[in-house]
């Protein structure tokens, strides 16, 4: 059997690490998941701690990261990346070791993306902190940002596969968005208050 066809499963391994909830474990003994909205992901890690949520942050990307570099590294092929981006998007969202139960795979994305194509992921970001500031929600800020990575990635030359793939993780990451999206619709979703709480 070729290596590569062992990347998927290795990014989907890495994805599926679940670092928001690893750390608040380690590091306050509670469960995240009974915790604010229940989300293993840094946006709810952050409500709780600054720090350990700023840490799931980096980590979360950071394993997206990884999972694309070691892609390129075992096949040396954009198609195997692409591949693996969404591999290890699909492990945050759907995490083997929480019974498939996992974040949104926003941060995850981002580092994934960022891999292949940094230009692109760079006014990405940009778009997300305009839409925070203007909204103060991380959910709108999230979805308009990831929806408009792959028209970013298009503009800026990155080849058709990452543009492809960036789409199929723009669906993932919105379609894991939809209970916010009815609580935006309903006036019940809640704002990112940044506070003093360490």
């Amino acid at each position: 059997m070729r290596i590569e066809y062992l990347i998927p499963l290795i990014s989907y391994l890495l994805g599926s690490i679940p670092s928001g909830y690893l750390l608040v474990r380690f590091s306050e003994g509670g469960d995240i998941r009974t915790m604010g909205s229940g989300n293993i992901g840094a946006t709810n890690v952050f409500r709780r701690s600054r720090w350990i949520g700023m840490l799931t942050l980096l980590l979360d990307a950071g394993k997206g990261y990884l999972a694309v570099v070691l892609a390129g590294w075992i096949s040396g092929s954009i198609d195997w990346q692409g591949a693996a981006a969404i591999s290890a998007i699909a492990g945050h969202v759907f995490t083997f070791w929480l019974r498939f139960k996992g974040g949104k795979g926003v941060a995850t994305g981002c580092g994934t993306f960022l891999a292949m194509a940094p230009l692109a992921v760079g006014t990405t970001l940009v778009a997300f902190v305009v839409m925070f500031v203007l909204t103060r929600y991380i959910s709108v800020a999230s979805i308009v940002a990831t929806a408009l990575f792959p028209f970013w990635a298009y503009v800026y030359g990155a080849p058709p596969q990452v543009v492809f793939w960036g789409v199929i993780g723009a669906i993932i990451i919105i379609a894991k968005h939809h209970q916010n999206i009815r609580r935006l619709l309903s006036g019940n979703e809640n704002k990112l208050v940044l506070g003093t709480r360490s």
